[in-house]
């Protein structure tokens, strides 16, 4: 009944009435209105046809409705943070792998990028090396086999001993007195040999037994008594100016080292050692054609310049065997291992040696390359020492014998 009166009063009254119970109604429907109109916000059709449909009595409830949706705002603002805080947590975490992963690369990519640093640590040593070998003599080239510095040094020095119970008795096989006949001697040993040089130099002795007589001597007549060496001006010029130069530089003495014996006219490094090693006791490699084809064909060094050989083969034996090795290795290459037709089935050190089977290899024809005392001929020396008669050595003929 009431609400049939509350109509039909609705209905008589005034417009102003009219809009007071509407607006009553609509309070009254509160929640429900507010949640029709909130509705249309997250729908947009829904918020459209309500906009369309609403008469202009409807103000104050848009009012409440926009109160209400205000604080909805709010509390959605006030949970906003918490959302994005919440999202950017869970997007942390799930952007740690991909970082992780994106950094991963960015690492590697730092290694590559510093790994030809190591590169240049490898090449760097190489040009190091390259400047280093003030003395590239002293490094003996390895054997083609591959043999290594310790087993070379081991068989050169084996290959020594055995010359050395061959050649007891080697010895410098020129013949002098004093260091002035050996020098002498050994410069006119060039391009010739030295049974040739001893049967010469007993004649220019004779003569010029001095530095003084030497140096002042004619130089024609001194070409005639060398003519028999070969080469006998450029020789006489080399004698003669030596003798000038031990006269006024070192008074008439042949002086002990190799610094002032190389000044000398005619004297390098070969002369000075053999009249360093055989007149003086003082060790000195001779480098002479003979040394330099064995130490090859042993295989002991690959130079050529002597000086360089020199160096290399010194650095495989000790100091003191240095004049005797000199000795054996030059018997050696005049006796049996020949330039041309090595005796190789005659050599005592034939299982040494690298180069077996250059030359003859049967033994009894190797027998008959052999030469001097090894071949029952008489040696180079006109006056050899004693120890080389002992053992059956036998000296050579003068110039002009038969």
């Amino acid at each position: 009944m009431s609400a049939e009166r509350d109509s039909a009063v609705g209905e008589q009254v005034s417009d102003g009435g009219r809009k007071t119970a509407k607006a009553a109604e609509t309070a009254a429907a509160g929640g429900s209105a507010s949640a029709k109109k909130a509705a249309p916000a997250r729908k947009p059709p829904a918020r459209r046809a309500s906009t369309k449909k609403a008469p202009a009595e409807k103000a104050p409830a848009k009012k409440a409705t926009a109160k209400q949706t205000t604080a909805k705002k709010a509390s959605a603002k006030e949970a906003a943070p918490a959302r994005k805080s919440a999202a950017k947590k869970a997007s942390a975490g799930k952007a740690a792998p991909a970082a992780h992963k994106k950094t991963a690369p960015a690492k590697s990519s730092a290694a590559l990028k510093k790994a030809p640093a190591p590169r240049k640590q490898v090449v760097a040593p190489k040009k190091a090396t390259a400047s280093v070998p003030a003395a590239p003599a002293r490094t003996v080239a390895a054997h083609p086999q591959g043999e290594s510095r310790t087993a070379l040094v081991r068989r050169a020095r084996r290959i020594n001993r055995e010359l050395a119970e061959v050649y007891p008795y080697a010895h410098p096989e020129l013949d002098f007195e004093n260091p002035f006949q050996l020098v002498v001697a050994t410069v006119l040993s060039a391009q010739t040999t030295d049974l040739r040089v001893n049967q010469t130099t007993p004649a220019l002795f004779a003569k010029y037994p001095t530095p003084e007589d030497l140096a002042a001597a004619n130089p024609e007549e001194v070409e005639e008594i060398l003519r028999p060496t070969g080469f006998f001006r450029a020789k006489t010029k080399s004698v003669i100016g030596l003798s000038k130069a031990l006269v006024e530089q070192f008074g008439g003495e042949v002086p002990g080292r190799l610094e002032d014996l190389v000044k000398l006219p005619g004297v390098g490094r070969k002369t000075a050692f053999v009249v360093l090693g055989n007149a003086f006791g003082r060790p000195g490699i001779t480098v002479d054609t003979h040394f330099q084809r064995l130490v090859r064909r042993w295989k002991w060094t690959d130079e050529t310049d002597p000086d360089k050989i020199e160096a290399a083969v010194g650095a495989l034996f000790p100091k003191s065997d240095w004049t005797d090795l000199s000795h054996h290795v030059i018997w050696h290459g005049r006796r049996m291992c020949h330039a041309r037709k090595p005796a190789c089935g005659a050599c005592p050190i034939a299982p040494l040696c690298p180069a077996y089977g250059e030359g003859e290899t049967d033994p009894e024809k190797a027998k008959k390359l052999l030469k001097y005392e090894k071949a029952g001929q008489p040696g180079q020396r006109l006056k050899p020492p004693q120890a080389y008669l002992d053992a059956g050595g036998r000296p050579a003929p003068p110039l002009g014998a038969g």
